[in-house]
């Protein structure tokens, strides 16, 4: 067993590696094709990872954070357009979620107004950009709120036999 690294200034990847308490070489066996070179330079910055690799991690250290954390802050399209989400309690989740949507319910009317024309007129920008700022952050719990089911299914702490039968009945995907 290799010892554990004293580096400061750890990036996400060697942090989700270490807490799934593998060193490079067992995690290399883990990905199967991502060796134990590759993951030090990827984890000492040396290298950018691909999504390839980050889709990998992502299963091997149980992390699908990672996914979000590469769109979010890597790629150079996320960056743009897909928002860091960060990790709560389902509690959070939830209370900020509707909290959130009873928000906009009080806005509804006012959106319709907005929106009726297919224009937005000038007196009516400051309301559509507040409507649309609640919007962002009612998507942004929802994406919250996958993570966390994605979370607990990867534990193991949802009964797989009875969400693969839910979700075959629904015709979902996960």
């Amino acid at each position: 067993m290799g010892r554990a690294s004293s580096k400061e200034n750890k990036n996400i990847y060697q942090i989700s590696r270490e807490e799934q308490h593998l060193t490079r070489a067992q995690a290399s066996e883990k990905l199967e094709w991502i060796s134990a070179s590759r993951i030090e330079k990827i984890e000492s910055d040396r290298s950018p990872v691909t999504p390839e690799e980050v889709l990998a991690m992502s299963e091997v250290y149980n992390k699908r954070e990672l996914c979000n954390h590469f769109c979010s802050t890597e790629c150079p399209i996320g960056k743009k357009y897909v928002p860091q989400i960060s990790k709560k309690s389902l509690s959070e989740i939830t209370l900020e979620l509707l909290n959130l949507i009873n928000k906009l319910e009080s806005e509804k009317d006012r959106l319709i107004e907005i929106t009726s024309d297919g224009v937005i007129h000038d007196d009516e920008i400051k309301d559509f950009v507040t409507i649309n700022s609640q919007l962002k952050h009612i998507s942004m719990n929802v994406e919250s709120l996958k993570l966390w089911f994605e979370d607990t299914i990867a534990s193991g702490n949802v009964n797989r036999e009875i969400l693969a039968s839910v979700i075959e009945e629904l015709g979902e995907k996960l």
